[in-house]
This record gives structure tokens, sequence and C-alpha cells, in this order.
């Protein structure tokens, strides 16, 4: 047997943050020591920051990562690290690994397929390295081989697959594997989305299957930059088996999983793999460093899968701990006090109320009451404000009812039971004498009276513009973020105020739909987060029909009358955004999916979609920053670009009418 310690470190970095990404590294790189560890896998680009944007255009950022690299060579004594940085060469910037080998950098190894879809734009940045090519790079008065390499450490080879380069048909690990690699290395920044852990195993265990090697991944964890969150998660696989497995969407800013691996057992199975022909044309790309490895003995490691991961409710228990780990991290990176809702007694309010407090609960119970104070040392916490998560709730979180002569007893009876329930502060304010201002001014500006039968949309806007105002003063007061509450349907339609419940500096639920976030809230109601537990006063907000509480009271009005049911009208967007569907494509989609519905009926609806989502494109680009939680987001910063101004589908739209028509002859 030839046995060595593995391991992957998830880091909880923030983009040009020096001194704060060097101390994470120092301090998993010690981790890793103290555990006996001598092959530590860092993620893609942790020096620096995944997420810097254009400042990897900056000399300087470069140059002060290629700082942070030699300041951490001292601590990799008697150990192989690898770290992610920019490098330059030959004016061509490059997504890079420095591999280190007991206080010396031994060489780079450059990304070779560049993420540039969805959330990504790496090819706005970097370069792809082409395959097989190795050439020298001079930094600081040294050269460094640079390219498609690997290492022979000690007579252990190693090699690299860079986040991406393992999400493609042709994986970089297949030429590894005929070149003899025992190790491949995956440095990630893969940032979270629901159902994306499995994509990620089976590319992990089959890499390990099929190149014959130990696979180790090590992904970036936490809110880095505001809007992706990364969910870390550490697997070690060797010969097509999970030997490690690390937690995630932890709270720790670090976190190192380690396994032990036997060198020989891999070698062995290539050996009597008949399929298997090593490379042996005398011209592999490697450099060869000596490394004395330390006699180990054999250990068992955690392949445990955590109890939330399993069984039905994963995508509600992802949800609640990506949300909440990314408010955690918005709200201390960007040194805010806590937050403030505008507590409608509706769905959306109530979800990121609760969210807000679970993060707290979570914060408490991971960390412990000492590191949550050091951690928000710019808010003045005493040992009463962190006695308990209601208390800390109490600490961070103002909930605001805002009443106009519209709102009602059942949605303020909801507000003040989640309120109380959680712990928050709760305000309640009448601003119905502002919007009554406002329609008097207006209506003498104009000369006439406003009513609802002329003035609708206005008299509707107007209430909840006005309790704009009142939650920013008090976001000031408190040094808070205002969250804006409006969730990605009705961003899909425009059903939103712009400057009314699209107010705030970070909008938390605007990546997720209408339909499944009601149904988060019936399992938070009832069951909630493993560890955690129900919030049974939703009661209160689960058993109300969905409305904006806009209209007179006797008007009746619902989302669904406004709109469209919220699971069609987000099948609707999926096939019309996400597959790009044309409006008949749609009608004949929805004609099989919810056939319960009259054909013209199911034609209004679809046509309402298209009107709308081009008509408030506008509003989509204005909204607060949101947290990406799933790979069909709206998001045109990041994910789904669509012109302001268009066509609006008229032709299109023509054609399904005419359809239509002729199919009810």
């Amino acid at each position: 047997m030839k046995l060595i310690r593995v391991a992957g470190a998830v880091l909880n970095q923030t983009p040009l943050d020096w001194d704060g990404n060097q101390a994470r590294v120092v301090a998993a790189i010690r981790a890793a020591r103290d555990r006996g560890v001598s092959v530590l896998c860092l993620p893609e680009l942790c020096l620096c920051g995944y997420n810097c944007e254009d400042m990897f255009h900056a000399p300087g950022v470069r140059r002060m990562a290629r700082r942070v690299l030699h300041d951490i060579l001292p601590e990799t004594a008697g150990m192989v690290v690898s770290v992610g940085l920019p490098v330059l060469y030959q004016n061509g910037l490059f997504n890079a690994v420095a591999m280190i080998v007991d206080r010396r950098v031994v060489g780079f190894v450059a990304k070779q397929h560049l993420a540039g879809e969805g959330i990504h734009y790496e090819p706005r940045w970097f370069k792809a390295w082409p395959n097989g090519i190795v050439a020298d790079v001079h930094l600081d008065g040294v050269d460094y081989p640079i390219g498609d390499l690997f290492f022979d450490v000690g007579g252990v080879r190693i090699g690299f697959e860079v986040c991406e380069d393992a999400w493609v048909a042709r994986r970089p690990g297949g030429e590894l594997s005929l070149q003899g690699v025992d190790i491949i290395l995956n440095p990630s920044a893969s940032h979270f989305a629901f159902g994306k852990q499995e994509v990620r195993e089976r590319f992990v265990l089959e890499g390990s299957r099929a190149f014959g090697v130990t696979y180790v991944y090590a992904n970036l964890l936490g809110n880095e930059a505001g809007r992706a969150t990364y969910d870390g998660g550490v697997m070690i696989a060797s010969d097509g088996a999970i030997v490690a497995r690390g937690p995630r969407f932890g709270f720790d800013d670090h976190h190192v999983c380690d396994a032990v691996i036997d060198i020989d057992l891999t070698r062995t199975d290539r050996v009597r793999t008949g399929s298997f022909t090593p490379d042996i044309d005398g011209d592999d790309d490697h450099l060869a460093v000596p490394f004395d490895w330390p006699d180990i003995e054999p250990q068992r490691s955690d392949v445990s899968v955590a109890p939330w991961a399993r069984g039905e409710h994963v995508k509600a228990e992802e949800f609640t701990r990506a949300v909440t780990l990314a408010l955690w991290d918005y709200m201390r990176k960007s040194r805010s006090r806590g937050f403030v809702v505008s507590l409608s007694g509706g769905a959306d309010s109530a979800a990121c109320a609760c969210l807000v407090h679970l993060m707290c609960r979570r914060a408490l119970d991971e960390l412990g009451d000492d590191a949550v104070k050091h951690l928000l040392d710019y808010v003045p916490l005493g040992d009463d404000d962190v006695a308990d998560a209601r208390a800390l709730t109490r600490r961070l979180l103002t909930c605001v009812y805002q009443s106009t002569r519209n709102s009602g007893e059942t949605t303020r009876h909801a507000a003040r039971r989640v309120s109380e329930a959680i712990g928050a502060k709760h305000i309640e304010l009448d601003v119905d004498a502002q919007v009554e201002g406002y329609v008097d001014m207006i209506a003498a500006a104009i000369g006439r009276e406003l009513t609802w039968e002329t003035d609708d949309t206005t008299l509707q806007n107007i209430q909840a513009r006005a309790r704009g105002p009142g939650v920013w003063m008090l976001a000031n007061i408190e040094g808070a973020l205002l969250l804006a509450t409006s969730n990605r349907s009705e961003a899909a339609v425009g059903y939103a105020t712009m400057d009314g419940d699209t107010c705030g500096g970070l909008s938390p639920i605007a990546g997720i739909d209408k339909a499944f976030l009601r149904t988060w809230l019936a399992w938070l109601e009832k069951v909630g987060p493993v560890n955690l537990g129900p919030i049974a006063a939703l009661d209160a907000v689960n058993a109300q029909t969905p409305t904006a509480e806009l209209r007179p009271p006797d008007s009746g009005q619902t989302d669904a009358g406004d709109l469209m049911p919220y699971d069609l009208l987000d099948v609707i967007e999926r096939a019309a955004i996400r597959d790009k569907m044309t409006p008949v494509e749609v009608y004949r989609l929805m004609r099989s999916t919810f056939a319960s519905h009259r054909p013209r009926q199911l034609g209004v609806w679809i046509e309402r979609f298209f009107r709308l989502w081009c008509r408030n494109q506008w509003k989509r680009e204005r909204y607060a920053p949101s947290f990406h939680v799933d790979d069909k987001n709206l998001d045109p910063k990041t994910w789904c670009r669509f012109p302001i101004l268009s066509g609006g589908f008229d032709r299109e739209l023509r054609e399904l009418r005419e359809m239509i028509d002729r199919e009810a002859k």
C-alpha cells in the first residue's frame, strides 16, 4: 500500500478582500496540516475571488494575487497545495492554478474550458488554454512552466481539471489518465442551483472510475459577491466510489474534508483493466518534483449525506439553506446592521421575514454566540441580543405593516402573528393619509377626480408606492438592508409596483417562482428544516388567497384574477423564456398540460403572458440584486437577456388567435 492523505477545502471568499482571503486560505492550510494532510486542493481563483468581474483586467489585481501567493508559501511546508489566481501570458489572461510543493511554486496549470453561459462570463476576462501546450511564463523574476501539464511529485502524478473542464464532453482527465496520473484535483467555483449537486457527484464518481484515479473536488462556499451562492461540498472519490464528503451551505468560513487513499490500489485496478492503454510515446508534459511522502495509517472517512439532503423535501431544504447563507453573507460583507421588511401579511413578505429568522437560528446553531458577535463586530450586540434566535432576530429584523383603507384585518393579523412568532420588531403604520394626499394633489392638478373606473392602475400603484418612504426611513435609521419582496413569477409579467413592492437594496426571492414559494411556506408551517423545525404561525398566511389588496375590498381582487393561476403562469414562463417556444407552441403544450381549461381561456392567458413579458423588461432591469437559486433565472444582469423595446410577438400572437379561431369552428 502507498497511502496518502488528500483533502479539499471550501472557502467563503470575497472578491478583492486580500487580507481576508489570505487569512482564510492560511486557516484552511493549517487545519489540513493539523489533520495530517499531504495534498490539499483549494477552490478556483481563491486568492483574489472568483467574481472580480472587470477588475480582472487590472494589472494591480494580478500583482496583488501574486503577492498573496508568495505570502502563503511558508505555510505549505511539507505539503502539496493548489491555489487559484489569474496569470498573464503573452498579453492573454488565464484562469490558472498554482501548484505549490513544500513552500515552492513549481508551475501553473491553466483552465482549458471557460464557463460562458448563464451566470458565468469567463470569456469576457480569460482565454482558454489550448490542449497539449506547455510554455514558460516569467513572473516576478522567475520562469515557471504554465499550461496543460501535470506534476510528478515524489513519484505520485497529480493533474487538474479546473471546474468547467469536468463539465465538458472531452475532459482533460481522459488524457491525464493515459499519462498515468494518480490524483486529479478539481478546484471549482460552481454556483448553487437546484439539482446541480447530483450532476457534480456524477462527474466526480465517473472521473475517478473511468480515469482510474483519486478525484478531489473543492468548491467555493457562501455568497461571494452578491448574487451567486456557492454550496461548498467537498467530494473525494477513488476508483468509482465516494470516500469522503464534506458539508454544504455551512456558515463557517472554511472547512477541510480529507481522506486516506491508496495509490497502489488505483494503479492495480488500471493494470487489470483490459481497455486501458497508456500513452507511451515519451512526450508527456509533466514536471518532476522531489517530495518525501509521510508514512500514515489507513483511516475510514465520512461519506454520509446530511439528513436534510435525503427524502422528499430536498428542494425546500436546499432553498432554505442557500438563501439563509446568502442573507448572512450579504449582511456581514456589506456591514449592514440587519434587515427591514414591509410585511404585508402575504406570502412573499412573510417568506422574506422567516428566512431572516432562520438565518439567525443557523448562525447561532453553527457558529455560537461569541462567533456571531465577532463577525458582526460593527453591530453593538450584547449578551441579551444573542441569547437565542428570537433575540437575535429582534436585533436584526424590523417588520412593518402599512395599511390603507383597502387593507383588511386578515392581513394585519397574519403580519402580527408572523412577527411575534419569529421575534422580530413589529411596527404598524397607517399610510392612508399619504395616499389621499397624493390623490388629492394630482386631482387638483389635472382638474378632475380620480376614480376606480378611469384610474384603476394609478390608484393601486400609489398605495404601494406610498409604503416606500417610511420603510426606507426605518432602514436608514437602523443602518439596515431593506428587502424587496417581489418574486420571479411577478417579475415575469411585471406584476409589481416599481418603487413599491420592488423597494429595497436586495431582492432575496426574486429568483424563485410563486408556486414553489407557496409550497415552501406550507412545508415551513407544518414541517420545517431539519434541526430547525416549523413556524406554525404561517397558517395565517397560508390560509389566504394571494391578493395585492390594493382595490376596494368589495372588488374581490386576487392575483389569479389579475393574471392567471400561478402554476400555469410558471409553466408558460418556462416554455416561453427558458425553452424559447413560440406562442403557438406554448399553446399546444398548455392544451396537454392543463386540459381542464378551455382552449380560448388558455389563449387569453398565453397572450397576456407574452404581452406583459415584453412590456415589462424595463422593470426586470431595475430590480435590486437577487439571489440565484434556479438555472431558470430571469435576472437580465446575470442570466436572461431580452430587449427592453421589441415587436412584442405581434405576428406570433396573431397566428395563435387565428389558430384558436379555426379550432373553434
